[in-house]
């Protein structure tokens, strides 16, 4: 669930609200693999929106699918047909801050935060980051600019080039 939320830029609802959509052979939940993208239905807004999802990830949905066969809900809370909750989704943040030694305070939003921030610094245009976060304003994208500082490093000073 936290690398599906970091991996695509999810917000918490977004993940809680995934369906499979079970096709009796594979996991779809709005998931193209050929295409290698994730739809994700009804975000903030009641918006759609397609977001590149790893092919990694999209391994581990299947291993998990067949696992869980999950029927209402992607990620199911402890009965069937209801979808995980927010404060279990909580805690399994914090039990993998505990595993990974993490001392500083993170929230589950700080991993869409951080995808935001990594394609930032991978150069990624800011106008595609704001469509894969489902963003309406590019004000409210562009506070991601502020975070870059690995990319500000390797301005160089034009002083240098006299």
């Amino acid at each position: 669930m936290l690398s599906l939320i970091y991996a695509c830029g999810l917000r918490r609802s977004e993940l809680q609200n995934l369906k499979p959509q079970d096709t009796s052979t594979s996991l779809s939940a709005g998931i193209d693999s050929t295409r290698g993208m994730l739809r994700v239905n009804q975000g903030k807004g009641k918006k759609d929106r397609m977001v590149p999802i790893s092919e990694k990830l999209v391994s581990l949905l299947r291993e998990y699918y067949q696992y869980e066969k999950p029927k209402e809900y992607l990620f199911e809370g402890a009965k069937q047909g209801e979808n995980y909750s927010g404060t279990s989704l909580q805690q399994v943040l914090k039990q993998a801050l505990v595993k990974a030694n993490i001392k500083k305070p993170v929230t589950l939003h700080w991993l869409r935060h951080s995808y935001a921030t990594h394609l930032l610094e991978s150069g990624t245009d800011l106008r595609y980051i704001q469509e894969l976060l489902g963003r309406n304003s590019s004000k409210t994208t562009e506070i991601y600019t502020h975070v870059s500082e690995k990319k500000l490093q390797l301005i160089r000073s034009p002083y240098d080039d006299l």
